[in-house]
């Protein structure tokens, strides 16, 4: 499958942006999603990840409250709703996929955390957030 991120862009602290990722290839699988962002000279971290069937969410702290992910299945499309950004948001963010071969397993929380699980990866998009 291809992922590809938009939405990304310049905006003050305070403000909001919507990013968009977009599934192609191999849709009619079914993925876990999530996103990353990887700061300058910081490694890839985890930020939000939703399950296979849209029914279960997962952040990493800093962003509860503030951050909210979500999917269209019809549309092949995920979605991150970023509010309340702050200068420590900014980062390249990434939308990645992890291909579920057993719908019937169940997850811990930590594994929708790990970069590794994650078999497809965007080519990321850029959030400025200005103090």
């Amino acid at each position: 499958v291809q992922l590809q991120a938009s939405g990304g862009g310049l905006v003050q602290a305070g403000g909001s942006l919507r990013l968009s990722c977009v599934a192609s290839g191999h849709t009619s699988r079914n993925y876990h999603m999530g996103w990353f962002r990887q700061a300058p000279g910081k490694e890839r971290e985890f930020v939000a990840a939703i399950d296979w069937s849209g029914g279960s969410t997962y952040y990493t702290d800093s962003v509860k409250g503030r951050f909210t992910i979500s999917r269209d299945n019809a549309k092949n499309m995920v979605y991150l709703q970023m509010n309340s950004l702050k200068p420590e948001d900014t980062a390249v963010y990434y939308c990645a996929a992890d291909e579920v071969l057993n719908i019937r397993l169940r997850y811990s929380d930590t594994y929708y955390y790990q970069r590794s699980e994650y078999d497809y990866w965007g080519q990321g998009t850029q959030v400025t957030v200005s103090s």
